[in-house]
């Protein structure tokens, strides 16, 4: 496994719950501040086997992007049951609910 990708499922499973990062965020803490994409292809390949919270992640503007209905709804439930509100257009208030492990 490459360093970034150690680093990075190491960043997300330390999000604590009621709280969220952005892709960005996540890929400037693993050392790749340009490596958003490659922090997304993580989460969607990796998530289950090395059970990642993946539903706190967001992306920088504090929306949910995933494509797929259930799949976003799923990531709204889950996060509302952490405390995170989420408003009707899937957005997280990031001044609020950011993590921020520094």
């Amino acid at each position: 496994m490459q360093p970034f990708t150690e680093k990075t499922i190491q960043i997300i499973k330390e999000i604590p719950p009621g709280k969220v990062m952005s892709y960005g965020q996540i890929a400037v803490q693993a050392g790749s501040p340009r490596g958003a994409r490659q922090v997304a292809r993580i989460l969607h390949s990796l998530s289950e086997k090395h059970e990642l919270p993946w539903h706190r992640v967001v992306n920088a503007e504090g929306k949910i992007m995933l494509r797929d209905e259930e799949a976003r709804h799923a990531q709204t439930v889950f996060l509302q049951t952490e405390g995170v509100e989420v408003d009707q257009s899937g957005k997280v208030d990031l001044k609020r609910f950011r993590h921020d492990p520094n």
